[in-house]
């Protein structure tokens, strides 16, 4: 089996499963929680990046202003997506926060077609329609907006589309977008918690747990830059919804989180949207496109 298979489902498993690391620390804020998992997660790259002897990628990422602010944006747009979910999964939030990213995809489609330029088939657009349909029915059920999913889909959304304009390997990129934040979780946990309340509440093994947030960060992130160098991009859009289902099955089953027939039913059009648009993702290429592939190859 190609090993791109391996790492990821390594890594969405890995990202699944996070919910049960992140649970160990709901005596502490999210906020404190998101600040650990910073400063840790800057020591752990910076050892990787010592051992792999990588600095001048880090020195390549950033050649320009225009590359700074793009990873300056890329990291508050991560941190912020962290801190949402941490708080969702020690909230009683579990299975909305599976929602969230399984809208993630539709979401960065719909970021492609307005700012990528790229184009959608009519069935795709009803794809969204679909997935539109879901989350309107879970509104209307909650008599609320459902923020924590729909601000987990956008916020990795635009993640991934700041991704994009960065030329950058990924852990240049990782070390980069952490120690952006590094000060911000620094000054949070010195000064507006007096050095954190975890010291105070955790155990013993709950605070070792916590020394290794970054490592907990770091690698999945690893794992799936590894995944995406070896595998294409429809296969790796199959995998991605393996994080959420894994996620919403522990909600369900672990924590016996509440899932009424509404949830079952916005759900569904949101499965149903993802198996619309997966199935024209992955229709074979038509002579035409295959020429020009043919021809784009030949081009390089």
């Amino acid at each position: 089996m190609n090993q791109g298979y391996w790492y990821a489902i390594v890594a969405y498993t890995a990202w699944g499963l996070l919910p049960i690391y992140w649970k160990i620390f709901s005596k502490i804020s999210a906020w404190e929680i998101l600040s650990q998992r910073i400063i840790w997660s800057v020591v752990f790259v910076v050892l990787l990046v010592l051992a792999s002897k990588k600095w001048d990628s880090i020195k390549k990422a950033v050649p320009n202003w225009n590359s700074r602010i793009r990873i300056i944006i890329s990291s508050l747009l991560i941190a912020s997506n962290w801190t949402i979910y941490i708080w969702a999964v020690n909230n009683g939030h579990m299975i909305e926060a599976s929602l969230g990213y399984y809208i993630n995809p539709l979401v960065s489609v719909l970021l492609g077609v307005f700012f990528l330029g790229e184009r959608l088939k009519s069935l795709q657009w009803g794809a969204m329609g679909v997935a539109l349909v879901g989350v309107l029915i879970l509104t209307i059920n909650y008599g609320q907006f459902p923020w924590i999913a729909l601000s987990l889909a956008i916020t990795f959304g635009l993640y991934g589309l700041a991704k994009k304009k960065i030329k950058a390997e990924p852990l240049a990129g990782l070390t980069l977008e952490t120690i952006v934040v590094f000060p911000l979780a620094l000054l949070y946990l010195l000064i507006f918690q007096h050095g954190g309340k975890a010291w105070f509440v955790l155990s013993w093994w709950q605070m070792i747990a916590l020394l290794l947030a970054g490592i907990a960060t770091a690698l999945p992130l690893l794992w799936f830059a590894e995944a995406a160098k070896r595998l294409p991009l429809s296969i790796m859009g199959f995998f991605q919804y393996l994080a959420p289902t894994i996620t919403l099955l522990l909600g369900l089953f672990l924590y016996q989180e509440s899932f009424s027939e509404i949830d079952l039913i916005s759900f569904g059009c949101i499965w149903i949207a993802i198996v619309i648009y997966s199935s024209q993702m992955i229709q074979k290429k038509t002579p035409q496109q295959r020429l020009n592939h043919s021809k784009a190859k030949a081009s390089i």
